[in-house]
C-alpha cells in the first residue's frame, strides 16, 4: 500500500489525498492476524472440550403395564344391546354400567330359569339324603343279621357239641353191651358142654340162652341208639350250614342293596356338581347382562351404536383409556445401534409439543428435554424392523409433564460416552459409529472396545 501511494505522490506533487487515510487505513495497524490467530487457538480448545455421544430415536407416550394402556371393552356373552349408559368420551369409575344387553340364544330365555334350576338342585340334594337314610338303614340291618347268624350259628355248635358228647356216651353204652353179650355168650357155652356132659340141667341151659338173647337185643338197641345220635349230628351239622347259606344270602342281598344305593349316591352327587355349575352359570350369566367398566378411564371407540344390534361373545363394544396410569415412553432403535442400549441407561425425552432447546452434546446445557431410565429391550425384532426399547421417568430428574397423554410423539436421545469433540469429528467423517459401552450402577461408563461395530 505504501507502494501504491508513492506512485500517485510522484505523479501529482502537492497534493494530499484524503482517500488514502479513509479507505485504506495506511496509517492504522491491521489485527485481522490476531483475529484469525485467537479464533484458531478457540477452535482448538473447543476440539478438547468434552462432547456426549448419542442416538436418537422416534417414539411415544406408553406405560409399562399392561392394565394400564388402552384396552378394548369386549362382549363376554352374546346378546342385543337393549340400553346404553354412557357414550363416547365420557369419564367412567371402576364398576360404572357401559350398557345392558338381553338374551338372544333360546337355550336361555327362560326369566325363572335360575330359581328352577335352584329347585332342580334341591330336588336332588333331598334324593341324596334319602339314599344317605337308606344306606344308613341297610347298614344297620347288616349288623343285625351278622348278630342273629352269630347266634344262630353258636346255638348249632353248642347242640352239635351236645350231640357228640351224646354219640360218645352211646357208643360206651354200646361197648358195654356188646362186653355183655360176650360174656354171656361164653356162659352160654361152658353151659352147653355141661348139659352135654349131663352135669347141667336142661332149665340152666335154656336160662343162659335167654340171658343171650336178651344181651343180643340190648346191643342192637344200643346200636339204634347210636345210629340215632350219630345222623342227629348230621342233621344238626346240615341246619348249620343251611341257617348260615340262608343269612350269608340275606346278608349279600343287603350289601348288594347298599352298594347299588351307594352307587346312586354317588350318581346324585354328580347330578348335584353339575346343577351347581348349571346354577352357577345361570347365575353369572344374568349378571354379565350388565356390562361394566374394568377401570377409571375414558370411553372411546364405541364399535356399536344404536339399540337391538346383536353382538357376538368377544366382540368388542369400547375401548376404556385408564385414566391413572404410569408414564412410560417406547422407543425403537436400528439393529446396528442396539448394542449401545442396555437396561439402566440415561434418556433425555424431547415430547411433541412441549417446547425445548436442544444441544446434543451438552445435554447439561439443554432445556425442554426430560430425563428417562431404559427398563427393558426387547430381544426379537418388531414387524418395523427395529429393536422396542421401554423407558420409564427418571426419579432423580425433574417429573414429565402432567398433561402427557397416551400415544404423546416423544424423540428420544440415549445417552452414550463422554469423548472429546475432535474424536467425535473424526468418527463421522470415517463413518464409525458411537462406541460401544457398558454403564455401571454408578453412573460411569466402562468402555468395551473401541472399534467399529
Amino acid at each position: 500500500m505504501e507502494h501504491v501511494k508513492e506512485i500517485i505522490t510522484r505523479q501529482a506533487p502537492g497534493k494530499e489525498f484524503a482517500s488514502f487515510e479513509s479507505v485504506y487505513m495506511i496509517n492504522r495497524p491491521s489485527k485481522v492476524k490476531y483475529w484469525t490467530l485467537g479464533l484458531l487457538g478457540f477452535l482448538l480448545v473447543c476440539l478438547f472440550l468434552p462432547w456426549t455421544q448419542n442416538i436418537r430415536s422416534r417414539g411415544a407416550v406408553t406405560t409399562p403395564r399392561q392394565e394400564q394402556r388402552p384396552q378394548e371393552l369386549n362382549a363376554i356373552i352374546g346378546g342385543r344391546i337393549v340400553k346404553w349408559f354412557v357414550k363416547e368420551g365420557d369419564t367412567v369409575s371402576k364398576g360404572d354400567t357401559i350398557l345392558q344387553l338381553a338374551e338372544v340364544k333360546v337355550d336361555y330365555l327362560d326369566p325363572n330359569l335360575v330359581s328352577r334350576t335352584k329347585e332342580q338342585l334341591s330336588a336332588k340334594q333331598d334324593a341324596v339324603e334319602s339314599y344317605k337314610g337308606k344306606v344308613t338303614t341297610i347298614n344297620q340291618q347288616l349288623q343285625f343279621l351278622q348278630q342273629a347268624l352269630e347266634l344262630k350259628v353258636s346255638e348249632l355248635e353248642n347242640k352239635i357239641q351236645q350231640q357228640r358228647f351224646k354219640i360218645r356216651s352211646d357208643s360206651m353204652d354200646l361197648q358195654a353191651v356188646e362186653n355183655d353179650l360176650a360174656f354171656k355168650q361164653e356162659q352160654y357155652k361152658r353151659q352147653r358142654v355141661l348139659y352135654d356132659s349131663g352135669v347141667a340141667s336142661l332149665l340152666s341151659l335154656e336160662q343162659r340162652s335167654q340171658a343171650v338173647q336178651d344181651a343180643m337185643a340190648k346191643r342192637t338197641s344200643a346200636e339204634i341208639k347210636l345210629a340215632n345220635s350219630i345222623q342227629e349230628q348230621t342233621r344238626l351239622q346240615l341246619e348249620l350250614n343251611g341257617e348260615r347259606q340262608q343269612y350269608l344270602e340275606k346278608i349279600s342281598k343287603a350289601e348288594g342293596d347298599r352298594f347299588t344305593t351307594s352307587s346312586q349316591i354317588a350318581t346324585g352327587i354328580g347330578d348335584i356338581a353339575k346343577l351347581e355349575n348349571l346354577y352357577t352359570s345361570y347365575d353369572i350369566r344374568n349378571q354379565l347382562y350388565y356390562v361394566v367398566a374394568p377401570q377409571d378411564g375414558q370411553v372411546t371407540k364405541a364399535r356399536k351404536a344404536g339399540l337391538n344390534e346383536v353382538v357376538k361373545e368377544g366382540e368388542m363394544l369400547v375401548e376404556i383409556v385408564p385414566s391413572n396410569y404410569q408414564y412410560a415412553v417406547e422407543v425403537f432403535v436400528k439393529p446396528v445401534d442396539l448394542p449401545l442400549v442396555a437396561t439402566g441407561q440415561k434418556v433425555r425425552f424431547i415430547f411433541d409439543g412441549f417446547p425445548a432447546i436442544v444441544f446434543s452434546g451438552w445435554p447439561q446445557a439443554s432445556y425442554g428435554t426430560f430425563g428417562g431410565i431404559i427398563t427393558a429391550v426387547e430381544s426379537s425384532v418388531s414387524e418395523n424392523g427395529l429393536f422396542r426399547v421401554l423407558v420409564t421417568e427418571d426419579p432423580k430428574d425433574k417429573p414429565w409433564p402432567k398433561t402427557l397423554r397416551m400415544g404423546t410423539g416423544a424423540i428420544g436421545i440415549a445417552l452414550l460416552k463422554d469423548v472429546p469433540i475432535w474424536y467425535e469429528l473424526w468418527r463421522n467423517i470415517n463413518g464409525f459409529p458411537p462406541d460401544y459401552y457398558v454403564p455401571q450402577k454408578d453412573g460411569k461408563e466402562e468402555k468395551k472396545d473401541k472399534s467399529s461395530i
